[in-house]
C-alpha cells in the first residue's frame, strides 16, 4: 500500500435529510456522527469490539479531535470512510479518518483523533492488553508505507500578512 487512496473502506452511510442544514448540505456535528460510526468499525477491526468491551470492562475515550471540513456533502449522498492508523503506544491510539463521497470518489472531510484505553472500573486510563498492541503493530507496519496526511497535525488561526 503506497497511497491512502488504497485503504478500504471501513464504513458507508448515506446523509439523511434531518441531517442537513440550512445551507442545504451536512451539518458538522454529524460529520463527526459519521466519523464516530467508522471509528466503531475500525475499533471492531481491531480487536476493541463490544465484546472485548464487556470481557475487560476497557473502552477508549477520544481526548483530541481536529475536523477538515474540505468539500460538501448532501441529503441522500452516501459517504464512504477510510481509516489511517498514524501511532499508538500501551495506552493511546491515534488515528486519522478521511471521508469521501461514495458515488464521485472527492474527499470531503478528516479528521485526526487521539484515543486513550480506559479501565472502566477506575475510569482511568489503562495499558491495552497484548492481543490489542499485536494487532496495532501490524496495522502500524501495514500502514507505514502511507504519507503523512497533509491535514495532520493542523493548528487553527488567523494568518496575517
Amino acid at each position: 500500500m503506497e497511497n491512502a487512496s488504497e485503504l478500504p473502506a471501513i464504513w458507508r452511510e448515506a446523509v439523511r435529510d434531518e441531517w442537513c442544514d440550512y445551507n442545504d448540505h451536512l451539518n458538522v456535528a454529524y460529520y463527526i456522527l459519521i466519523f464516530d460510526h467508522a471509528t466503531d468499525a475500525f475499533y471492531d477491526s481491531i480487536g476493541l469490539d463490544a465484546a472485548y468491551r464487556a470481557a475487560s470492562d476497557c473502552s477508549t475515550f477520544a481526548v483530541e479531535m481536529h475536523t477538515n471540513y474540505l468539500a460538501e456533502v448532501g441529503n441522500g449522498d452516501e459517504t464512504s470512510c477510510t481509516t489511517q492508523l498514524l501511532d499508538f503506544d500501551e495506552k493511546r491510539i491515534h488515528y486519522f479518518h478521511r471521508m469521501y463521497h461514495a458515488a464521485d470518489g472527492y474527499l470531503s472531510a478528516t479528521t485526526e483523533v487521539m484515543a486513550v484505553h480506559v479501565d472502566m472500573t477506575q475510569r482511568r486510563v489503562a495499558p491495552m492488553p497484548e492481543p490489542l498492541l499485536a494487532n496495532l503493530r501490524a496495522l502500524r507496519e501495514a500502514h507505514a508505507a502511507l504519507p503523512r496526511p497533509e491535514q495532520q497535525g493542523r493548528t487553527i488561526g488567523i494568518r496575517r500578512k
